[in-house]
């Protein structure tokens, strides 16, 4: 109940009063097509909520950024524009879908020292080439325990816009809300070299709850297995 009923992030706001304008319109000429518009609206007010998360704290815990499903953890460069001049890192990829929470948080506790904004296509969040040509927004964050930990935000197929309110030289703490995507996307997350993730594809991830990888643990990484 309180993921339906949460509050509504403020970036929704203009949308839903759209959607809700346009529908009242219709249903002066068409109950059909005004039904239609209403269910629209509803979707829209849910699909801009912003639930309440209770995250996980302790030194060095990396926590899920956004919500959705892992698609693939590997190994991968950084976007260019962030100038990453050194070796590739582990990479995990969380696809949202139009009915998840799209609101994105901080994955852990330090200071941003570089964003990068890189105009692109829209093609679908799941694919693999989004990653290189879809437009996107990357943060490099430095944390207490002098790791960086890179996250980017990516649109989609239906996603049009991204939404970032971090700063450089932002001081940030883990699961603080920091920008979200509108209809559909993907948010990569990059580990410092030697670092192994704890969750595995397929695994559904709650933003800003999901621990993600321990920057102090030398665990190896985590396996899975589907099972019904």
């Amino acid at each position: 109940m309180e993921t339906v009923l949460a509050p509504i992030h403020r970036a929704g706001w203009p949308f839903i009063a759209l959607f809700a304008v346009i529908t009242l319109i219709l249903l002066t000429f068409s109950g059909v097509l005004g039904l239609l518009a209403l269910a629209l609206t509803g979707w829209c007010i849910y699909f801009f909520r912003h639930p309440h998360r209770v995250t996980p704290l302790g030194e060095g815990l990396v926590i899920s950024p956004a919500d959705g499903t892992i698609t693939k953890i590997e190994k991968a460069q950084p976007p260019k524009e962030l100038g990453w001049a050194k070796q590739s890192l582990t990479r995990i990829s969380i696809f949202l879908n139009v009915f998840d929470v799209h609101v994105n948080r901080i994955p852990t506790d330090g200071v941003i020292t570089k964003t990068a904004y890189h105009p692109g296509k829209f093609f679908n969040a799941s694919l693999d080439k989004a990653s290189d040509l879809n437009e996107r927004n990357s943060l490099i964050i430095k944390t207490p325990t002098g790791h960086e930990v890179l996250v980017v935000q990516i649109a989609g197929l239906i996603a049009r816009r991204i939404v970032c309110t971090a700063r450089k030289d932002q001081g940030v703490k883990a699961g603080e809300t920091f920008g979200i995507i509108r209809f559909g996307s993907r948010v990569d997350l990059y580990l410092p070299d030697g670092i192994n993730p704890q969750v595995v594809e397929g695994q559904y991830m709650l933003g800003g709850e999901t621990i993600l990888a321990d920057l102090l643990s030398h665990s190896p990484q985590r396996l899975g297995e589907n099972r019904p």
